[in-house]
């Protein structure tokens, strides 16, 4: 979500080729795909309408986005570790303003146990029933050696249930859900059927033109699907899109597997028909 597409992109074979010749990744079954194929349109795998930014975004007009390009929904950064985004509290004004669902996201660290970050997230998200909650889970190039690791991100999402009643989605690369090497670095084992994680929503973050679902999510499949990072080089085959946005100079963006009244419900926590997840 930040500058980190080259995990993301087409880099993800350079992140692997330090464990090319680990006996466990030989081993390994496929990962089932996203999709049916090949998505030469976003569009066709599900409502094109979800932005989601960070404080170096620049956000002109939230109205511009809604009557201009279709954005019904924008999720924030809210928090990073035990650091809080300056940005989070006007956008959020501004977005509501234009009658957009908004939602806010955390990116994981190290550097606190998982139900310490959640708790600081909860406070400066500040989120009501109407806000949709978002674990950011992947590797964290600018500090190689703060990436949440898998215990503390099954402690926050405990806490998250524990406190609000509900889960948050979870935001994840294919390979960093699966356990592997990217980058230099791990999320320290596999997120597991059985793992709350799993339980979780998933907000599938790849950027290729026939995606991959974590194993654990095989079956589930996502609810999100981010397919263009704000990034002009390494956002993706889709990245154009991200510079598409009216009255926001860049974006990442993502799909939602439903149509407009399963997204207004799916935010409220109501129940959501089957998407096209497969």
């Amino acid at each position: 979500m930040m500058r980190r597409r080259d995990v993301l992109a087409g880099g993800l074979a350079l992140g692997l080729a330090a464990c090319a010749s680990e006996p466990s990744r030989v081993a390994r079954p496929p990962r089932p795909k996203a999709t049916p194929g090949l998505v030469d349109e976003p569009a066709l795998a599900g409502l094109n309408a979800v932005i989601d930014l960070h404080h170096a975004n620049t956000v002109k007009s939230f109205a511009a986005a809604r009557d201009g390009s279709g954005v019904l929904a924008v999720i924030h950064k809210a928090s990073e570790g035990d650091w809080q985004d300056p940005r989070y509290e006007e956008r959020r004004a501004a977005a509501l303003a234009a009658d957009l669902l908004w939602g806010a996201y955390h990116f994981g660290t190290r550097q606190h146990s998982g139900r310490v970050q959640a708790r600081m997230f909860l406070a400066a998200a500040r989120p009501d029933p109407s806000t949709l909650l978002v674990l950011d889970l992947e590797a964290n190039l600018r500090a190689p050696g703060n990436a949440m690791r898998l215990d503390a991100a099954e402690d926050f999402v405990r806490e998250i249930a524990e406190t609000t009643g509900r889960l948050p989605l979870l935001y994840t690369h294919p390979a960093w859900a699966d356990g592997e090497i990217m980058s230099g670095q791990s999320l320290g084992g596999a997120v597991e059927p059985g793992s709350i994680l799993a339980a979780c929503d998933l907000w599938l973050a790849d950027y290729r033109y026939e995606p991959e679902l974590p194993r654990a999510w095989g079956a589930k499949g996502w609810r999100l699907w981010q397919y263009a990072g704000d990034d002009a080089v390494t956002g993706g085959p889709f990245r154009d899109r991200s510079r598409s946005v009216r009255g926001v100079e860049r974006c990442d963006r993502s799909v939602f597997a439903g149509g407009r009244d399963d997204l207004a419900a799916y935010w409220t926590g109501l129940p959501v028909r089957a998407g096209t997840t497969s």
